[in-house]
């Protein structure tokens, strides 16, 4: 997966972006009480732990 694919899986189930810095990336939803952080790298690839921990930290179940 590619990290433009994660947000977009991300944006999916609706989180949105709260704030950014230089190439760090926070997300959040309503009803969610922590923020998400993706380092965005662009078209590279998500190393696997990197994505499975994103997606666990977010709640949605593996891809």
């Amino acid at each position: 997966m590619k990290f433009n694919e994660l947000v977009r899986l991300l944006e999916a189930n609706g989180f949105s972006l709260v704030r950014e810095k230089g190439s760090v990336r926070y997300y959040g939803k309503p009803g969610w009480a922590n923020l998400v952080r993706v380092d965005l790298h662009g078209a590279k690839e998500v190393p696997t732990g990197t994505c499975r921990a994103i997606l666990k930290a977010a709640g949605i179940p593996r891809v």
